[in-house]
Parts: C-alpha cells; structure tokens; sequence
C-alpha cells in the first residue's frame, strides 16, 4: 500500500556467503537452512547452502565471516519533511542514522511538522503528493521512505482521494493530527481512501502536538483504519482494557512505537500473543518527535520486546520485517526470490553476555551492525551507531 519507489533500477550480481545466521522476515519460518544468497538486479535470485547456489559471475562479492544477515529494518512510522533534516529538532541526517541503526525503509505516518503545513484540501493535496515525489526521487542514506502521507483535514472530498491516488500517494498520514478527529468523519474518509488504493493509519491515545487530541478506542474502532498507530500511545497511551478491546475488536495492524508507553507495548503484545495474532505486530519509532530522533529505535524495540515480552529474538526480528512488508504491501523485508536485496548484517556486540546474536537480544542487548545493503549495495559498512559487534562482513570482491 505504501507509495511507490521510482528511481533507476541497480545493476550487476551480488553474492553473500559464510552466513552464520540467515533471518527470514517470516513469522512461519524466522531461521532459514541457508549460508548463501545472491541477489540479481537488486533483487534476491537464490540463496541456500553454498554447493546448491551459483556464485558466478559475481559483480559483488561479500563475505558474511559467519554474522547474521537480517533483511532490512522497517520503521513503520516516522514523521519526515524534506530531504534528511527535521524541523522538529532542528537535526539534519536522520535518516541515514537509522539506517546505521539497520533501518532500510520507512513509511511516513504524514509530515505533519513542515512548517506552515496547509490545512486546506488543496494544500493538503499538494504537499501529498510534492512528499511523495521527493523522497522517490531523493532517498537520504539510500532509506528508501515511502512519504507523501496526508493529514485528513475538514472540507475534502472523495475526488481529492482520487487524485492522490493517480498521482501515486498511497498513504494516510496519522487521522486525528488534523482537522478530521470524529469518529464517523474519519470513516467516510478512510472507506474513500480504500476505495483508491490507500492505506490509513490512525493516531492512538492522548495528543503529541497542538492541534491533535485524545483518540479513544470507540473512535479507532468507528474510523475503521488499516493500522491502529502506535497502540502504545505517542506518547501517551489508552488505559489497557481499551488496548485490549481494539486487538480484540478489529483486525488492523497492530503497531508498537518507540515513543510510546512501554508497559503498554509489553500488554500489547502479549495481548496479541494470547490471541495467537503475532502477525498484525509491526513496529515503528514515531520519531521525529518531541522526545527528538532514535537511529536505534527499532533495534531497541526489538531487544525490549523479545527481553521483556518473552518472545523468541527470531520471531520479534518478523516484527520489524516480513510483517511489516505484509501488512504495508511492500516488495522488501523477507528473504524470498524476487524481494528487494534490502539486509542488514548483525552479530553480538562486543563483551554482551549472550553466547549468541539472539541470545544477546533475547537478555536485551542490542547487536552490532556489520553492513547494510539496499538494492544489493552497500549502503554503510560498520555503523558509527550500534556498539561495535563482534565480526564484521567484508567486501572481497567489487567491480
């Protein structure tokens, strides 16, 4: 659902080898047999074990030296404006921070902190689509950020949908960030943005900025939103019974932010765990914001959830991938022929007490990233972010 990414198509094969761990993105299957993955034009072509992979003719060759490669991070809700600076914090290079911190793609959950943002339909339409063919055109660090996501103000019309939609916006900004807060105003907005091609999302708990408010679950569950925006609050959360009531009571995607309440993240997801619906989980940062930028946000959700959540490290690693990519339609986030060769290289950190990557993760710590990929590229090799890890990939071969 997320708005297209057009930008010239990479070239030349790509080879991974010696993988220690392959993550898959997929909750049905996390750990792969594999140590081998090759990637063709920027998209995955094979992977497995090394005898059964064809390494010729290799533009690229990586050696893995036994780390793990993850597909890349998703960060399912961020607040972008222009290029790599935020207005919010006064920062420049956000975004390509996050990608130190694993992050390879982002879903804009509206650029809400432009200033003077218009709040009239034309305005509103205008800055949707500007986004959108910004950040297609212009990916800060390589993060490929699906952006143009607007805020529902007062005063637009079913045909303002259709036009965002032809022009290739395929995303709602956080419904109750502007003008649009009533539950059954909201509704005949997002049914209009559906009825286009457009994904919603819609803002949960108490408000983050002038000019937004309380959204209660009555109104979530009557606007009917693809996904229920960080259901932890951003920041300031729903009472738990009303986070029980919209896993519960709706089908949406359920999205944990960084900048939430963390207690209610942790009832969240154990919420979704007893209801054996693992696979609406997805998680984002919600940054910029007030409490500034998090480069290891989402690393840090997933050493949070799977330490305190009690969740297997392989499965939270689906949350920040494969799910992420099911539930916002993307082409990236699962290790699958024909996917976008988006990963991330990860190992212990240096001195964690956990024997390995996961173990480390499942007692908390956060990993090391080695070398991150977009399009079978290299995008950075050891982040200047992350504690250092362990092992580090190493390019042997580039044309």
């Amino acid at each position: 659902m997320a708005g297209p990414i057009v930008r010239e198509a990479p070239k030349g094969k790509t080879v991974i080898r010696n993988i220690g761990l392959m993550l898959s993105g997929a909750l049905e299957n996390p750990v792969l047999d594999a140590d081998t993955l090759v990637a063709i034009d920027g998209r995955i072509s094979d992977f497995g074990k090394t005898a059964d992979v064809d390494q010729e003719g290799a533009d690229l060759t990586i050696d893995a030296h036994g780390v793990t490669l993850c597909p890349g991070l998703i960060d399912s809700h961020v607040h972008p404006v222009f290029g790599d600076w935020t207005p919010r914090q006064g920062q420049l290079n956000w975004i390509d921070s996050s990608m130190h911190g694993g992050v390879t793609t982002m879903i804009s959950a509206g650029e809400v902190h432009l200033p003077g943002r218009p709040k009239d339909p034309k305005g509103v339409v205008a800055l949707g689509i500007t986004a959108q063919r910004a950040f297609s055109a212009f990916p800060p660090g390589g993060v490929k950020v699906h952006a143009g996501a607007p805020i529902l103000e007062t005063g637009m019309v079913e045909e303002d949908f259709k036009e965002l939609a032809e022009a290739g916006v395929r995303l709602l900004g956080e419904i109750g960030l502007g003008g649009v807060k009533a539950g059954t105003e909201a509704r005949q907005m997002v049914d209009w943005a559906r009825k286009y091609g457009i994904q919603s999302t819609i803002h949960t708990g108490g408000p983050s900025i002038p000019g937004s408010g309380l959204i209660d679950k009555d109104v979530v569950l009557e606007a009917g939103a693809d996904i229920i925006g960080h259901i932890n609050g951003g920041h300031t959360s729903l009472p738990l019974d009303q986070i029980r009531c919209l896993c519960e009571d709706c089908r949406a995607g359920i999205e944990i932010v960084h900048n939430g309440n963390a207690t209610a993240a942790l009832f969240a997801l154990r919420t979704a765990t007893e209801l054996g619906q693992l696979e609406r989980v997805i998680l984002g940062t919600d940054g910029p914001a007030g409490s500034g930028v998090q480069p290891l946000g989402i690393l840090r959700m997933i050493a949070i959830l799977s330490s305190l959540g009690e969740v297997a490290a392989e499965t939270v690693f689906c949350f920040a991938t494969g799910n992420t990519a099911r539930v916002r339609d993307l082409d990236c986030g699962l290790i699958e022929q024909g996917r976008a060769a988006d990963f991330v290289f990860l190992d212990r950190a240096q001195h964690t007490a956990g024997k390995d990557l996961l173990e480390s993760v499942r007692m908390g710590d956060i990993p090391g990233v080695g070398m991150v990929v977009i399009d079978g590229k290299v995008a950075s090799g050891r982040s200047r972010n992350t504690p250092p890890a362990e092992r580090l990939p190493e390019i042997v071969q580039a044309d």
